[in-house]
């Protein structure tokens, strides 16, 4: 792991150093006037539309090769390149619902509806309450849905919950189970598209409407399977679709606060420090900003929600540079570096009871003190 820094930090490792409010802010507000001078916060429409119009004649044409193809088990080639292309109308409608596309916030939430919703079987609404969660306290115990009870467990009170029987066997081991397991978090996403579409406890705007979106999306690919092909070919394209779906999404997600500090519940930081500290860049190519739709650009997407996904790389350096003259941690990975701890952290979450915020970066960081 590569972690800048300018000089060792004080007091206990991984925590921040006491700052008053005022500070905290003036120092996030100088990095955002650096930001929004060389014009990062700007929307880029153009950008969007080439890489909307883009994927969608993707979709159009795997559609028109399956429907060429017919009955053939080079189909599953189609499931598996239609998987990728769903994976990036979730990414774009990520972006909408952050409001990187447009300036009004209308156009970007029936935007992310549309690419959401008749794309990718999501629901907009769903997603964005959970994910404004997320945001406003990543890695925060009682406060983060992402790191909350769940198949997995993410932090040592859960795990220690979990410590007998099959569960305490797969708490133990759940760091190699985490990847087979994403071939199922495409249905997941589904599932909880449609239970919470469903649920008028707490009703969204729209949620008819999204509900209506996403079941027809989900029913008219299972009648065009069922119609166009036979039975277990069919089975076998909806099951290699929703698998690199879900694979592809949660390697993109995975990698970005997974491994990182544990925020208890009632610490306060501010804001600068407490997206940079539980946040984890992945380094890489093009190709590696194309696969993970920009979220390996955690910590700058975190610290500017609403900046367009292809300015992300170019506040890279301006972010990092200002974290290493304020001594904050700037935390920055390989890919596969980054698959490793997830991996490593998932199967010992349950040795960090002692330190909520221990973490790789903690300890690399223990060896400068």
């Amino acid at each position: 792991m590569t972690v800048h820094t300018a000089s060792p930090p004080t007091g206990p490792p991984g925590l921040p150093r006491p700052q008053g409010e005022h500070a905290a802010t003036a120092r996030f507000s100088d990095l955002l006037q650096q930001v929004r001078t060389r014009g990062l916060l700007e929307r880029r429409v153009g950008w969007y539309a080439v890489r909307i119009g883009g994927t969608i004649l993707a979709f159009a044409g795997l559609w028109a090769a399956f429907f060429i193809l017919g009955d053939s088990w080079w189909q599953l080639a189609i499931a598996a390149a239609l998987g990728l292309v769903v994976t990036q109308f979730g990414f774009l409608g990520h972006d909408a619902a952050h409001r990187q596309i447009f300036r009004s916030a209308s156009a970007n939430a029936w935007t992310a509806r549309v690419l959401a919703g008749v794309f990718a079987g999501l629901s907009y609404g769903w997603w964005r309450a959970k994910h404004n969660k997320h945001h406003q306290g990543p890695n925060q115990e009682d406060v983060d849905p992402d790191i909350g009870p769940g198949a997995l467990a993410f932090t040592p009170e859960i795990v220690g919950r979990r410590t007998s029987g099959f569960a305490g066997w797969f708490a133990a081991r759940q760091g190699w189970l985490f990847f087979p397991l994403l071939t199922l978090e495409g249905l997941n996403l589904h599932y909880a598209s449609v239970r919470t579409s469903m649920d008028r406890r707490a009703p969204r705007p729209w949620q008819r409407l999204e509900l209506a979106l996403v079941s027809a999306r989900l029913i008219a690919l299972v009648v065009v399977l069922l119609v166009a092909l036979p039975l277990g070919l069919a089975v076998a394209f909806f099951a290699v679709q929703m698998a690199v779906f879900g694979v592809s999404l949660g390697m993109s997600f995975a990698p970005n606060h997974k491994g990182m500090p544990i925020v208890p519940p009632d610490m306060r930081l501010d804001f600068l420090r407490r997206q940079v500290l539980v946040s984890r860049n992945v380094r890489g190519s093009w190709l590696v900003d194309a696969a993970m739709g920009g979220l390996n650009y955690q910590i700058e997407h975190h610290l500017f929600p609403s900046m367009p996904r292809g300015n992300l790389r170019k506040a890279r350096p301006i972010v990092r540079d200002f974290c290493l003259r304020h001594d904050i941690p700037y935390a920055e990975v390989g890919l596969f570096r980054s698959y490793g701890i997830v991996v490593g952290y998932l199967n010992n979450v349950g040795l960090r009871a002692r330190d909520p915020f221990d973490c790789p970066l903690a300890a690399q960081l223990r060896t400068t003190v």
